[in-house]
């Protein structure tokens, strides 16, 4: 017998003798295996590794000489059983409800360029690599970032019938309406951009909602351990969304050390508390710059993580100072190639309070 449960479709992460994507399988006296696959869709993005490796595990099991791998298509029906399954049974709903036990957390900052995003790409990864199944919504719908942060700007979504399979990047399953906007027409006077633009996002508040929703819905994440959400800075649409949709997430603010950063970020949180949802703790950002002397200099003053944790806190619920991540070039540098610090240098300082 074939031993194909080892072949995992790299989309959906399950062996796919569990997604009813083998037909008829055969060996004949000259020990040529004959594999019938059927893949989700025309144009699956995994065709070709999916193909390989079935293959390849065909191959390596003994008595087999070779093998041939036949290649088609889902039916609309075998796709719809298969959605069926992947859901429970159940109709299409919020995926993480209040008695769902993935982990979820949001993250968020009272301003723009505190390095929220460029934290949250990290933390996923971080934990990816720690083994733990995660899940990553870029909830930023007008300044989204996170593709860019983890090296899949440009990547689309496989969608099966009414489902949608997010890419997978750094082991971490990844969501954000980059992936649906169109590119910007490009301006014959710019040179030198690594990827083409995207056009700008601008819509009101009922479209917000409906995209949050909609990424809690229909797009398949599958079994977490914890989710991810990169929220945008403030306290508008989204933070209000995210607050009615999941009332168990919790919530980490991100600052800088600057007094004035500090005290909006504050604000933020206080809007997640108006919605039900718990302030676990405070990142710092951007804490300081190690200096080769062993000193280290304050570009944006110090104490403003410690400060906001301290105005957060209640005597029923204190919210701790999480870590205080220091300036460092490999973390921006990491931004700008895809590649997260924690992965490319996870000696570097920033890295290791991540």
């Amino acid at each position: 017998m074939l031993n194909l449960r080892t072949v995992i479709d790299p989309e959906i992460r399950r062996p796919i003798t569990e997604l009813d994507m083998i037909g008829g399988v055969s060996v004949d006296a000259a020990g040529v295996a004959s594999i019938d696959l059927k893949l989700t869709i025309v144009g699956c993005p995994a065709a070709a590794t999916i193909e390989r490796d079935v293959h390849d595990a065909a191959v390596a099991t003994p008595g087999v000489s070779s093998a041939r791998v036949n290649v088609s298509v889902m039916t609309p029906v075998e796709r719809e059983a298969l959605t069926s399954k992947l859901r429970g049974g159940r109709p299409k709903t919020l995926q993480f409800g209040p008695d769902s036990l993935t982990r979820i957390y949001a993250i968020t900052s009272g301003k723009g360029g505190v390095g929220k995003s460029t934290l949250t790409a990290n933390l996923a990864v971080a934990m990816a690599e720690g083994g733990l199944r995660v899940g990553l919504i870029d909830a930023d719908v007008f300044g989204f970032s996170i593709p860019g942060l983890l090296g899949i700007s440009g990547s689309k979504p496989t969608q099966v019938g009414e489902m949608i399979l997010p890419p997978v990047a750094h082991g971490v399953k990844v969501i954000s309406i980059e992936m649906f906007v169109p590119d910007r027409p490009s301006d014959p006077s710019e040179t030198g951009l690594r990827a083409p633009a995207k056009a700008a996002v601008s819509w009101r508040g009922p479209m917000l909602h409906r995209t949050i929703q909609q990424f809690l819905t229909d797009v398949f994440f599958g079994d977490l351990d914890v989710l991810l959400l990169d929220l945008p800075p403030g306290t508008g649409d989204i933070a209000i969304s995210l607050g009615q949709l999941l009332p168990q997430a919790e919530v980490i603010v991100v600052t800088t050390p600057q007094a004035a950063a500090a005290e909006v970020a504050e604000r933020s949180a206080l809007v997640a508390r108006q919605t039900g949802q718990v302030v676990i703790g405070v990142i710092e950002n951007m804490a300081g710059l190690p200096q080769l002397d062993g000193t280290t200099l304050h570009l944006f003053g110090s104490g403003g993580g410690v400060d906001a944790a301290a105005r957060l806190s209640t005597p029923e619920q204190p919210v701790p100072v999480l870590g205080s991540v220091p300036l460092s070039i490999a973390v921006r540098e990491g931004g700008d190639l895809g590649l997260p610090v924690v992965l490319a240098h996870p000696e570097d300082p920033a890295a290791a309070v991540i």
